[in-house]
């Protein structure tokens, strides 16, 4: 309920802005914020200032309804951030399809032109909702280890640490089956909405936009500069001499304060970002490729996904930990745990975009011309599927960022006293009252690093822009001639789906969405 909350909140801006002819991925900064707060240091903050100092709220234990209220905001709030930045994404990118022209232009209500955005939009984010609700079973450990809840991520952590192998199969089966029937719940949803569209070919393309301005630029610019700079500054100086006093406070000679070891905290923060940054870099890209290429043949992959989109980064962690001992839980160890399961959104992101780019009229028509599959998948399908895939990989890059963290965090990760931003977070954790400085510094680059890479990501490709029926009020682009007819004139009346256009009244007088494709002289 959190995450549906702040999802909404989130895409307001952008429905917002497409009603108005202005359509924007908006909520760049915004979720980007609440994406990049890790669950564990957001329930600590949630536990000092609500349950400690104002005491509104218990801060242990699991008694009534009343201590579910913290541990939901510390799941939600980071999730629902995640949702409604790919909600507004898609929200856009809708309102940039011709048959949103056609619907504004047919002087369509408000109301109805949302109903109808939202509707192309959710199937395309319906698979990303059922990983996001694993994944809440995955944050589900550590934040039920700072407030004490007897559920099933404290659970997997102690069988992990106890490696009670029976008892952590069961957990693990457990998440399977959640994680099966999200799969199953999000398939059926794509289908229910998109069916009639897919098999008449009544899908449209986005129409490109213009570029972003200067002032788009200006916040991954900042973000990009107080890494590069932190992490700069911290590399000159040593991260494992204890040479200040315990939890001393930030001066001019030492910028960022100290550890409860006496510890450079900046050292510790700079030295952590080549371990903890690169390493997610590292295993996004991985993701990235394995995702995409199992994405494009959706049949073959659709079950690996299901199955291992039931296994959240910190399970994994789990697992390897299992296996092989929390002692052995190196960063290779823990780069793999969070890989394995990786690629698996953006896998069901990429078989999405083919289905619909599969069901595109000038998509359709060519393997009439002699096109191959091979070239027809690589040629026309991979460009129209790569540029949203790689921008939700950037997307991704925090939460790997922080599913490294959250390993670090659990003693899952890189081992003491390596300056791994987990172990940074988890050290200060028993000070963030007395020493907040102890975990602001991590904390402060984990924001930091989101920010930029989701501000990066909307930047990356060909922006949403402007809709062309801003741009050419007294022309239709559904109505337009020439060669882009093909791909238009059915694609861009049938609205978000063909079932939707053969009952809206602003479409009733323009051709159908199963209009014959013009001739094509298909000989040799």
């Amino acid at each position: 309920a959190v995450a549906a909350v702040v999802a909404a909140l989130v895409v307001v801006p952008a429905l917002r802005g497409a009603v108005r002819g202005e359509p924007r991925r908006s909520g760049g900064a915004a979720a980007a914020l609440l994406t990049s707060l890790p669950e564990f240091l957001l329930a600590t903050a949630l536990l000092v200032v609500v349950a400690v100092h104002l005491r509104w709220l218990p801060p242990y234990g699991w008694e009534g309804p009343q201590h579910a209220v913290l541990p939901a905001l510390a799941l939600g709030l980071p999730a629902g951030g995640l949702l409604g930045r790919l909600l507004s994404d898609a929200v856009s990118s809708a309102a940039a399809e011709p048959w949103a022209a056609t619907w504004a232009t047919a002087g369509t209500t408000r109301g109805r032109l949302v109903g109808g955005l939202l509707l192309r939009a959710v199937p395309g984010v319906a698979p990303q909702v059922g990983m996001v609700l694993v994944g809440l079973a995955g944050g589900a450990v550590a934040v039920e280890r700072v407030f004490a809840v007897p559920g099933i991520g404290r659970t997997s952590l102690g069988a992990a640490a106890a490696q009670d192998a029976p008892l952590l199969q069961g957990c693990v089966l457990a998440l399977l089956v959640v994680g099966t029937a999200c799969g199953a719940g999000a398939a059926l949803l794509r289908g229910a909405v998109l069916g009639r569209a897919l098999r008449v070919a009544g899908l449209s393309v986005a129409e490109p936009g213009a570029a972003r301005g200067r002032g788009a630029r200006a916040v991954p610019v900042v973000c990009a500069v107080l890494l590069v700079g932190t992490t700069a500054a911290g590399l000159l100086r040593d991260p494992y001499a204890p040479e200040h006093a315990r939890l001393a406070a930030p001066t001019l000679a030492l910028p960022l304060g100290a550890d409860a070891s006496g510890r450079d905290l900046l050292a510790r923060v700079g030295h952590g970002a080549a371990s903890t940054v690169g390493t997610a870099v590292l295993v996004c890209a991985l993701a990235a490729v394995i995702g995409v290429a199992a994405g494009l043949l959706p049949r073959l992959s659709t079950g690996p996904v299901e199955v291992t989109n039931a296994a959240p980064p910190v399970l994994a962690g789990l697992v390897t930990a299992a296996v092989l001992g929390p002692s052995r839980g190196l960063t290779g160890s823990a780069a793999v745990a969070v890989l394995v399961v990786s690629w698996a959104p953006l896998a069901a992101h990429t078989a999405a975009l083919v289905t619909e780019a599969r069901a595109q009229p000038h998509v359709r028509v060519l393997p009439l011309l002699g096109v191959g599959r091979a070239r027809l998948l690589l040629l026309h399908v991979l460009p129209d599927v790569l540029p949203p895939v790689l921008r939700h990989a950037a997307l991704r890059l925090p939460g790997v960022a922080l599913a490294l963290a959250s390993l670090g965090f659990l003693g899952l990760g890189p081992q003491p006293p390596a300056p791994d931003w987990g172990l940074v977070l988890a050290e200060g954790m028993p000070y963030v009252e007395r020493a907040p400085w102890a975990v602001l510094a991590p904390a402060a680059s984990l924001v930091a690093l989101s920010v930029l890479a989701v501000t990066l990501s909307s930047l990356g490709g060909s922006s949403t822009g402007v809709p062309r029926w801003r741009r050419t009020p007294a022309t239709s682009p559904a109505l337009s001639s020439g060669n882009t007819a093909s791909t238009s004139q059915g694609s861009a009346l049938a609205g978000p789906a063909a079932s939707e256009a053969s009952t809206t009244e602003p479409t009733s007088q323009l051709p159908s969405s199963t209009a014959t494709p013009p001739q094509v002289d298909t000989r040799p």
